[in-house]
Formats: C-alpha cells, structure tokens, sequence
C-alpha cells in the first residue's frame, strides 16, 4: 500500500486485572483524562479507546475492564460477564497487546489471601489464557515505586520464564517512571498505514458518556464497599446554551436501601457528588455546566441488556 505521508498506526489493547493501573496507563500515554480513575477494582466497565499521535505515529489505546474470575454472585450477573468479554474482545485484532501487573499485589499474593491473593490468581489466569491463544504480549509492571529493585527483579523472572512476552518495561503510571520507554517501543512496533483518528481527537467516548463516567467516578470516590458496584449513571438530557450546558444525569440502584445511601442525609452526599462533578465537568468543556442528578431503584439493572448498552457493553453477554 502506497503511503507517502509516511503515516502510521496501530491499535494496543491494555489489558490486566482489576485495579493493576490500566486506566492510570492509558491517560498517562494519551495525556489527557480519557477513563475515570479510582482506587476500588472494576472501575471501568467498558472498553474505551484513547488516542495518541507521536510524529507521524497514531497509536489507539484500548483502555479494558480489568479480567477476573467472577464469583458465583458475579457470574449471576450479565454485567460481570459482559465485562470480562469486553475485555478479551480488545485484545482481538490488536497489533500489540500490553499487560499491566500490579507488582506489590503480585508479591503479596504469594502470602496473602484477600484483594493481593485475588489479584494474583486473576493475573495467572490471564497469563495463562494468553499463552493459550499463541498470543504473544508486552509486559508492564506497574507500581514499582512501591517495592525494592531485587523484588521487582524476581517478579520480571518468574514472567519472562512464561516465553510470553516479547518486552518487559517497569514502570509507575501514576509517576510517569518508564513510560517514555514504553511509548518509544510501542511507536517502533506500529505498521505502515492510515491513521484510524483524526490527529486532534483524544478519545472515542462522547461528552455524554464521559459525562455520566465522571458522575461514576465521584460516586465510586464517596461512596464505600459494595454500593458502587450496584450503581450506575446514565445522562439523560443534555442542552447547550449560551449560558452553558445543562446535564440531567439519573443514578440507578439496585435496591431501595442504596438510594437513602446515596442521597445521604438531608441529600448531602448526592450534593458533594454533584459538586465534584460539577467541577470537573466545566473544567473539561470549559463552560459553566449546570448538573441535575435523580436517583432512582431499579432492580437487576445489571442484568437489563438496555442499560448495559448504555455503558458500552454487549447486551448478550
């Protein structure tokens, strides 16, 4: 194929378990806020792309749920599975894929039951289906500002001895320690061809999307134990004017108890989650954004294949 731009371009699928630091990767890369962050697992619940251009290089970032082995409670639900399917289905016609390892939550499992053990087992499972399907991946271990340099040593043996990955960066997403390496290399493996983005697009998420995303974050940052994971957002309305942009947004819950949770006393924590979503949303569209937000119950939201077509996911999962 003639190229005389000398374009080219290719899509990376990131892909790791839950709460390893995809998210924090991908924005790190792109530079700008494309997925939400928090620190609680199963933030993102769909597969969204973030955009980088380096020289003539565009590289397509698909940001995935984290992969787990779902409970019997979670495999219950059509949301966890389509989470899981999202995910694998990123790492389909990939040109590179990128697994992101939590490397004190690696260490830690090794003794640890709970989040480190959990953490750990999802990792191997990946490794392992990963080596099943022939394919052959890069590996990112993330965090690594938070153990010692012989640790880390032992940890990237024990992967390379997998013959899974053709590279392996150690890196902090939150820091920026080893990204440079990592996007140089990611630059180098990209084929000749057509950028798939237009050079000033970031991501391939709507302002609507992002919109009921940044409500999620906020919720999810208030909010504590398992009431995040049974809520979700979607925006209803959305005007703009030359006073701003108005946005009606809906939380659902699963139960009637959740959403006296959610309102908090007096409405107070609805109100702290407004504000904070308020903030960040006029910040990003540099206008004045006037923000509406409903609670409603609406029981096995989760499993309804219209609301999981809301958030980006497979309704037939």
């Amino acid at each position: 194929m003639n190229n005389s731009s000398g374009e080219r371009c290719a899509v990376v699928a990131v892909i790791g378990a839950p709460n390893a630091g995809k998210s924090t990767l991908v924005n790190a890369l792109v530079g700008a806020k494309i997925s939400i962050v928090t620190q609680k697992v199963q933030t993102t619940r769909a597969r969204i792309r973030g955009i980088l251009v380096n020289d003539a290089t565009q590289i397509v970032f698909i940001d995935t749920p984290g992969i787990f082995a779902p409970d019997a409670k979670a495999k219950a639900r059509r949301l966890d599975r389509a989470m899981v399917a999202a995910a694998w289905e990123g790492v389909n016609g990939a040109d590179a894929v990128v697994l992101v390892v939590d490397a004190p939550a690696w260490r830690a499992g090794e003794s640890e039951m709970g989040a480190a053990g959990k953490s750990r087992v999802d990792t191997a499972r990946i490794v392992e289906s990963l080596k099943a399907a022939g394919q052959k991946s890069i590996l990112a271990l993330n965090k690594i500002d938070a153990l010692p340099r012989e640790q880390l040593l032992k940890i990237v043996q024990e992967f390379d001895s997998t013959d899974l990955f053709t590279d392996v960066f150690l890196i902090s997403a939150q820091n920026g320690d080893g990204l440079a390496d990592l996007k140089t290399r990611l630059c180098d493996l990209a084929p000749v061809g057509p950028w798939l983005y237009p050079e000033d697009q970031l991501s391939d998420v709507s302002d609507r999307f992002m919109a009921a995303e940044i409500t999620r974050e906020k919720l999810f940052l208030r909010l504590h134990q398992e009431l995040p994971y049974e809520a979700t957002v979607e925006t209803e309305i959305w005007k703009e004017s030359k006073n701003g942009i108005r946005i009606e947004q809906t939380i659902y819950v699963a139960r009637d108890g959740q959403k006296g949770i959610v309102l908090g006393k007096g409405g107070q924590t609805l109100k702290a989650i407004g504000a904070a979503a308020r903030q960040e949303l006029a910040e990003i569209l540099g206008t004045p954004v006037h923000l509406f937000i409903h609670v409603k119950v609406r029981e096995g939201w989760a499993n309804e294949a219209a609301r999981l077509r809301q958030i980006g996911l497979d309704d037939k999962a």
